[in-house]
């Protein structure tokens, strides 16, 4: 006897396209801007949490 078993898959590839695009947009800016290797490898890593970077400044800036 088999079971059958159904999976639900769910996809929200727009989204996760507009983050990756800004990942290597923001990781094009900080190589660009970088004066030696290691601050282009800082950058490398500051680009997977810019969103957070983003939104610290907006708090800030409107002083919440």
């Amino acid at each position: 006897m088999k079971k059958e078993v159904q999976t639900k898959v769910e996809c929200h590839g727009a989204s996760g396209a507009i983050y990756f695009f800004g990942i290597v947009g923001s990781a094009i800016y900080y190589i660009s801007s970088a004066s030696g290797f290691w601050m282009g490898a800082i950058g490398i890593l500051k680009s997977f949490f810019w969103p957070g970077f983003m939104v610290y400044e907006l708090m800030k800036y409107l002083k919440i």
